[in-house]
């Protein structure tokens, strides 16, 4: 069995030997370790230093393409090396490397397709009180919607099976991360935490200016990625509050026409009704369409799936 555990880099030469420092040379039923870096645009010696470490695999970025095609290079070149487990870790050693032997213990024993690490946010001392209510709220969030029991849903540190490599396709510009937990949900990929405690971190993140930002991108990208896969759900929450409206103001109407028919200054109740039933039958047929649409990205889904997989075990065989 061959895991791989790769490394995002943004000018890290600071921090990269402290991150492969921790990784482990040996796991029980692991046969080969190999390290890889994704260089997104260095303008510093990260991947000298990364040369001089030992790294196995180190893909280039011409310019800084952000996390989410980060994601799709090392998915990619782990498919294409073979690997049957992916760990991808933080730049900054904020997640200690000594715990990945327990992070892919799941997918080893056939338990999970894909492992989260959960950082136990309540109990993370630099967080403040207000950011460790929103992780909750985020995550209790993506767990209600997603059917999942993920405890934090934004955590980088996770290990990929190689069958959910393949089925994964991300969209988001943002992060993939909450995108890979939606899609693991609607393809029936079987997610499991671990519970790890961190490092400090060693600078500020530069994906995101500030937690606000962090949280506004976030609920668009969820809100993006689950309307794709459940559409029903989206478009009924939107059409429901028009419908009742309607209920209510035709009830309206229909009580004093049956207590005066011949009074019609009560007209304007089946006016409104009207209207309000109007954009609800707008928002249930724009459902009908995003189902289809939904219906169709699975088979196409499906298509690149078997495609990819006929791809990667041709190139690993050449």
């Amino acid at each position: 069995m061959k895991l791989i555990i790769q490394i995002p880099c943004l000018n890290e030469e600071k921090t990269l030997p402290l991150v492969l420092a921790e990784i482990p040379t040996k796991i029980d039923w692991i046969d080969v370790i190999e390290t890889m870096i994704i260089d997104d645009g260095s303008t510093d010696k990260t991947i000298e230093v990364a040369k001089k470490l030992g790294v196995n695999h180190i893909v280039k970025h011409i310019g800084n393409k952000w996390l989410w095609v980060a994601f799709k290079s090392w998915q990619e070149k782990a498919l294409e090396l073979w690997a049957d487990i992916l760990v991808n870790t933080d730049w900054d050693n904020q997640y200690p490397g000594i715990y990945i032997a327990d992070l892919v213990k799941p997918i080893i024993e056939w338990r999970a397709e894909i492992v989260i690490w959960d950082r136990q946010t309540s109990k993370i001392e630099h967080f403040s009180p207000i950011k460790k209510l929103f992780q909750w709220l985020g995550s209790s969030l993506v767990r209600f919607l997603s059917g999942t029991k993920v405890k934090d849903t934004v955590s980088w540190f996770r290990a990929y099976s190689r069958e959910s490599l393949l089925q994964l396709n991300v969209s988001s510009r943002f992060s993939y991360v909450l995108d890979t937990i939606v899609q693991a949900w609607a393809k029936w990929l079987k997610i499991e935490s671990v519970k790890i405690t961190t490092n400090k971190p060693t600078r500020e993140s530069r994906l995101f200016k500030s937690m606000w930002q962090h949280m506004r991108k976030s609920f668009i990208n969820l809100f993006r990625v689950y309307s794709m896969y459940n559409p029903i759900k989206i478009f009924s929450l939107f059409a429901s509050p028009f419908l009742i409206v309607w209920i209510i103001w035709i009830s309206r109407f229909l009580y004093f026409y049956y207590l005066n028919p011949v009074n019609t200054w009560k007209v304007q109740s089946l006016v409104l009704s009207g209207v309000f039933l109007m954009i609800a039958i707008q928002f249930l047929a724009l459902w009908i369409i995003w189902d289809l649409i939904a219906k169709n990205r699975k088979l196409a889904e499906d298509n690149l799936y078997y495609a990819k997989k006929k791809y990667f075990d041709k190139s690993n065989n050449l």
